[in-house]
């Protein structure tokens, strides 16, 4: 004969009896719980698809910003990071791009761990993230981006202005600099900005200065002749200084040949019928000082060039001065 079916008071009752403590109800949360109604299943799933959409929106959105079009998954991204981690500078911007995506998509917490799964040291990879950040929002960084083929020398110009770096992608050689000639161009164009400032900063004080002067007052008439004379002394200021330089290259040059001479005729094997060709280490820094006079003759030409643009047509009849060596100088007059 079959035992009859027990109701759930019924069992409970025979515990209390029994001088058993019953088991506590099942907790009435969460869509797992025992008993629970299709409606609290739905609105925890709710929930949920609505923080995970609210995730892939942000993601979205970041990835327009970026200009990525690939797809918005973990996986994949970190796929896609591997296959750019192979290439140069476009994949370190594509890396930085897709670690921007993959911070973004994982939880707090979880992506420095998912970084070093990968391979990247998390200093490395906050450096890419920088560099695709910055190269998004600046027209002179994507330009170069292009142009700088070493991923070393790129994250270098990562880390300066946008001012200093226009100088340098109006450079028709940036591909060929490695990136210690890199950075000697940037502290050059660092230089320039400064020195362009600093000079800008002074005429916005004189021409401040000057209309407090005028303000409720008869304007002074200063003649042209005084006007010019800042000009004029600023002129021969730096002439004297880049004279001087010249000279110190000059002498540097006569003072190399002098010493070398020296060593070759004081040296035990030294023999006047045989030639003594320049070490290494000599020639390095005879090239070095090469080196420092083809960069004046360049910068000579660029301000003449840039004079000839400014004033040619004005002074196309009045003198104009050739740059001559010394002796022939001296034979014109």
């Amino acid at each position: 004969m079959a035992r009859p079916q027990l109701s759930d008071a019924q069992i409970e009752e025979r515990f209390l009896k029994k001088g058993r403590k019953a088991l506590p109800p099942a907790e009435q949360s969460g869509p797992d719980f025992v008993g629970a109604t299709p409606a609290d299943m739905a609105v925890q799933e709710a929930a949920a698809r609505g923080a995970l959409e609210v995730v892939e929106a942000k993601a979205a959105a970041m990835a327009q910003e970026l200009g990525y079009q690939g797809a918005l998954t973990v996986g994949s991204i970190e796929d896609e990071i591997r296959f750019y981690q192979r290439r140069s500078v476009e994949a370190l911007l594509e890396c930085g791009k897709r670690l921007l995506l993959l911070r973004e998509l994982t939880p707090h917490g979880e992506f420095q761990q998912r970084v070093e799964m990968l391979g990247f040291g998390y200093r490395s990879a906050a450096r890419f993230m920088q560099a695709a950040a910055k190269t998004s929002k600046s027209a002179n960084l994507a330009l170069l981006s292009t142009q700088v083929k070493s991923a070393s020398a790129f994250l270098e110009l990562v880390t300066h202005d946008d001012d200093v770096l226009e100088n340098l992608s109006e450079m028709d050689d940036i591909d060929r600099l490695s990136a210690s000639q890199l950075r000697e161009r940037l502290r050059q164009s660092e230089q320039d900005v400064k020195f362009a400032n600093e000079k800008r900063a002074k005429a916005d004080e004189r021409a401040d200065k000057a209309e407090k002067k005028l303000a409720g007052k008869r304007p002074v008439v200063v003649p042209l002749d005084e006007r010019i004379l800042p000009f004029k002394g600023e002129i021969a200021d730096r002439q004297s200084l880049i004279e001087s330089g010249i000279e110190a290259h000059h002498q540097a040059t006569l003072a190399l040949e002098q010493w070398w001479t020296d060593e070759v005729t004081q040296a035990e094997s030294y023999d006047p019928t045989e030639p003594a060709p320049l070490p290494r280490s000599v020639a390095l820094v005879a090239l070095s000082l090469q080196d420092s006079l083809n960069r004046l003759a360049e910068l000579v030409g660029a301000a003449q060039h840039a004079f000839a643009e400014r004033f040619g047509d004005d002074l196309a009849e009045a003198r104009q001065y050739l740059m001559q060596v010394p002796e022939a100088a001296d034979a014109a007059a």
